[in-house]
């Protein structure tokens, strides 16, 4: 059984811009730039985020990457 409050979160969120891009795109994965503009935050932020242990790069030849999953994941725990 889902609580009230965390089917409110979700409704919000659902609603909202960052989540309906996401949902446009439906990619497994996020570039450096588009982790960026879903946060609403810079690139070098994201830089220093996955510097930190934050956020998990997935790296392809010289490109970077992150999962969608642990995207969404890192924006729910930050609410409890």
């Amino acid at each position: 059984i889902i609580s009230e409050r965390v089917k409110k979160e979700l409704q919000q969120f659902a609603s909202q811009p960052k989540a309906k891009e996401l949902q446009k795109h439906d990619k497994p994965h996020l570039t450096k730039k588009e982790t960026a503009s879903f946060f609403d935050v810079s690139v070098n932020c994201i830089n220093d985020w996955s510097n930190k242990g934050i956020l998990k790069p997935i790296k392809v030849g010289q490109r970077t990457y992150f999962r969608k999953s642990d995207l969404l994941d890192l924006m729910f725990n930050q609410l409890k």
